[in-house]
C-alpha cells in the first residue's frame, strides 16, 4: 500500500461508537503497565529539546518526532516508540511471511494470538458489527485477486471477484479466547486499514506513560500531542486526490489523532475506479468518493472509519460522521469535498512551511 495522501506543510502554530474511548483506555493501560522509562522524566524548566527518527515498518515510511527538556531522555522515547512499532509489525505485517497474521492467513488457525493482534481483531469486529459489514478486515481476497489480474495487466473477470467475495465476511473470523480461526477455506485476513492507526496508538500511549507531552507520531496515520517545535499546534496539509501536489486546506490537529483513504494511493485502474478499498458486499471499489479523512481520539478507529465512510457514499458521509462522534472531511470523484462543521479546517496558504 502507497504512502497515506497526508503532506505534512507546518508544524507551526449522537452516537460515537463505544469502541473509540475502550480503545484508547486499552492501549494506555497496556503500555503504561509493560513500558514503564528507563529513566524518571526530568523536570527542569529548561527548554525542549526536538528529536526525531524516521523509519520504515509496515510497509511504510514512518516519521517520530518529540520535544523534551532532556535529550537522552527524549532518545530513549524514541527508542521504546520504535519498539512498540516493531512489536505491532511482527504481529501484524503482510510483508512479513513469520508475522502471526501470515501464520494465521496460511493456517486458518492460530492458537495462542499475541495480544495486540487480540486487541485490533476485537476492535475491527466490533467497528464492523457497527457499520453492517462496511468494514470488513476479511477482504485480503479481493486484493489477491485483484492483484493477481494486475500482474497480467489486466482486471479480475466477474467469476474471479465472485469466487473471492465467497470467500470475504467478518462473521467468518473467529474469536474465541486467545485464539483465533477462520471459518472458511481460502479466507484471509488484511490489517492495512486499522494496523497503522493502532500503531499510532501504542506509541501515543507509550509516550503518554512516560511523561512525554509534545510529539507527533507518523505511522501511516497521525497522532497529535502538545505543542509543534514552533510552539503552536501541529498542522497538517490534505492533500488532494485529484492534484499532485495540490493542497484542499489545512487541519489542526487540536491534540487529536488523523486519518485518510484515498483511491490515488494504490489502484488496479488508471481512472481509480478500481483500487485498494474494497466493498464487502459488491466485491469493488465503493464509486463516488475519491477520499476520506477522519479525526478522532484514537487512530486505529479513525483508520477504520475512512473505509466505513467510504462506503457511505459522498451525500451520507457527513451525517454518518456526524453520528458516530468523529470530524470528518470527503472528497468526491470530481475533487469537490465538503467537511464537518468540527473539522479544525485552516486555509493552506496560512499554513507555515
Amino acid at each position: 500500500m502507497k504512502r497515506r495522501s497526508f503532506m505534512q506543510i507546518s508544524l507551526g502554530a449522537g452516537a460515537a461508537l463505544a469502541t473509540q474511548a475502550a480503545l484508547a483506555a486499552s492501549t494506555a493501560q497496556t503500555a503504561a503497565a509493560d513500558a514503564a522509562p528507563a529513566v524518571a522524566s526530568p523536570s527542569t524548566a529548561a527548554p525542549l529539546v526536538w528529536v526525531s527518527r524516521r523509519l520504515n515498518a509496515m510497509g511504510l515510511s514512518m516519521q517520530l518526532q518529540l520535544g523534551h527538556r532532556d535529550r537522552q531522555f527524549g532518545e530513549q522515547a524514541l527508542q521504546a516508540a520504535i519498539a512498540e512499532i516493531r512489536a505491532v509489525e511482527d504481529q501484524m505485517s503482510l510483508f512479513r511471511a513469520d508475522s502471526a497474521l501470515c501464520q494465521l492467513n496460511r493456517e486458518g488457525r492460530l492458537d495462542h494470538a499475541p495480544a495486540d493482534l487480540l486487541a485490533v481483531l476485537r476492535l475491527a469486529q466490533q467497528v464492523s458489527a457497527h457499520s453492517q459489514g462496511s468494514f470488513d478486515v476479511t477482504v485480503q481476497p479481493l486484493w489477491l485477486a485483484f492483484e493477481q489480474a494486475r500482474q497480467q495487466a489486466r482486471l479480475p473477470t466477474p467469476v474471479e471477484v465472485a469466487q473471492a467475495r465467497a470467500r470475504v465476511g467478518w462473521r467468518g473470523l473467529l474469536l474465541e479466547g486467545d485464539s483465533l480461526r477462520l471459518q472458511r477455506s481460502g479466507m484471509a485476513v488484511t490489517l492495512n486499514g486499522i494496523a497503522q492507526g493502532y500503531a499510532a496508538d501504542k506509541v501515543h500511549a507509550r509516550w503518554q506513560a512516560m511523561g512525554i507531552e509534545h510529539a507527533l507520531v507518523d505511522a501511516g496515520e497521525w497522532a497529535a500531542m502538545g505543542q509543534s517545535p514552533h510552539g503552536g499546534d501541529w498542522n497538517l496539509g490534505l492533500a488532494s486526490p485529484r492534484g499532485a501536489h495540490a493542497l484542499l486546506a489545512g487541519v489542526s490537529l487540536h491534540g487529536k489523532c488523523l486519518a485518510t483513504s484515498a483511491d490515488d494511493q494504490c489502484h488496479f485502474s488508471d481512472d481509480l475506479v478500481h483500487h485498494h478499498i474494497f466493498d464487502p458486499r459488491t466485491g469493488y471499489s465503493p464509486g463516488g468518493i475519491a477520499s476520506v479523512s477522519v479525526m478522532a481520539d484514537s487512530a486505529a478507529m479513525a483508520d477504520a472509519l475512512t473505509k466505513v465512510l467510504f462506503m457511505a457514499g459522498y451525500p451520507r458521509a457527513l451525517p454518518l460522521a456526524r453520528s458516530l462522534g468523529v470530524a470528518a472531511l470527503v472528497v468526491d470523484k470530481q475533487g469537490r469535498w465538503q467537511a464537518t462543521a468540527d473539522m479544525p479546517l485552516r486555509q493552506a496558504s496560512l499554513l507555515r512551511g
